[in-house]
């Protein structure tokens, strides 16, 4: 990533754009906490598996030890032997394999959790090209994860040199020892030396792992521009949803003014609201509001009304009140019945094809 990059790259990494680089197989991975499971795995499978292990590769070596004269040394003797050797071998060496194999998966599942990303079984020419090659081996990452490197190497080479010192001075000893003492003694010192290592790399891990975590967060932030692709890709596009707005909107007002000529009474207010009502006593329990508006709507619904012989009752109060309460298709509330009663009773008295004037005037 070049400086440029770099400093325009400003904002967080969003949960989508995290998703997507996890479907591609990207996500923040330590491989020493990769290194830390698998000699924590190691610890344990010495401390636990290794006695009885060392006890049956003893009784296979003593074997061929304490009866020698039972060997077949034609080609068929010798095959079936390193056969039957190898095969009990693998047995005894298996559980541990299966040990160390679980906690690496076990660490890599707690790392990355469960995911299937077959695009990083694609082969991928650019990494054998020469040049790529060597663009990150001069990269700033690859000096930083060689001097880790290094210096961890350091510090566990310090580590093995300070446990394995008193050891040294007594090596002539084993020579004397039997088998049994020399696998003993031989558990126990890498016992020791897995469980300081494990330990030590407790803290390397840790630490490599805030950093990757760190690194990978970096890489994948966003500019603000990216942000903002995403947004309308995510939510669709702001410019897109007010056309749709508009659309819903005209098509809501040619329905509201397509029921103006079905309307009872249009209320107005009497220029600036009006309120068309249906109202049908066999059918409704209640009148409706199938049309409202203000200002130059309320005009339109007004010229609409007249012109299909809807009539028009002038009552402000009311037209302002029902305009701001009941939305379209909406039933009138009850604390309005008794005032669109009675317009509606005038009009149906009246039995007129338009009177503008207010009902009781």
């Amino acid at each position: 990533m070049s400086d440029e990059d770099r400093s325009s790259k400003t904002e967080q990494a969003t949960p989508r754009r995290l998703q997507q680089a996890r479907e591609r197989g990207q996500f923040a991975q330590s491989q020493d906490v990769q290194i830390w499971a698998t000699l924590c795995g190691g610890a344990l499978a010495l401390s636990a598996l290794a006695p009885a292990a060392a006890e049956r590769a003893l009784r296979v070596g003593l074997r061929f030890l304490e009866r020698p004269e039972q060997l077949h040394v034609d080609l068929a003797g010798l095959r079936a032997g390193v056969g039957s050797v190898l095969l009990e071998m693998a047995m005894i060496i298996a559980p541990t394999l299966l040990l160390l194999a679980l906690f690496g998966i076990g660490c890599g599942v707690a790392q990355a959790g469960l995911m299937w990303a077959p695009q990083r079984l694609a082969p991928d020419f650019g990494k054998i090209s020469p040049l790529k090659g060597a663009q990150r081996l001069l990269s700033a990452r690859a000096v930083v994860d060689l001097s880790k490197s290094l210096a961890k190497l350091a510090v566990v080479v310090a580590v093995l040199a300070a446990l394995l010192a008193p050891y040294v001075a007594g090596l002539e000893q084993w020579a004397a020892l039997s088998p049994t003492a020399v696998l003993a003694r031989s558990e126990s010192i890498l016992v020791r030396i897995a469980a300081a290592v494990a330990a030590l790399t407790t803290v390397i891990a840790a630490g490599d792992f805030l950093y990757q975590r760190f690194s990978f967060l970096t890489q994948m932030r966003m500019t603000r521009q990216e942000v903002r692709d995403e947004f309308k890709d995510a939510d669709g596009d702001p410019h897109v949803k007010a056309r749709l707005r508009r659309l819903r909107h005209e098509r809501s007002r040619k329905r509201m003014m397509a029921a103006v000529p079905t309307a009872t009474v249009v209320i107005t207010n009497p220029t600036h609201y009006a309120v068309a009502l249906a109202y049908d006593m066999a059918t409704m329990p209640a009148p409706k509001v199938v049309a409202k508006g203000v200002e130059e709507l309320a005009r339109r619904i007004r010229e609409l009304a007249v012109a299909h012989g809807v009539p028009v009752v002038e009552n402000p109060p009311l037209a302002r009140s029902l305009h701001a309460a009941v939305d379209i298709d909406d039933e009138i509330p009850a604390g309005h019945y008794q005032a669109v009663a009675q317009v509606i009773g005038w009009v149906m008295r009246s039995r007129a094809p338009r009177d503008d004037r207010h009902p009781g005037a």
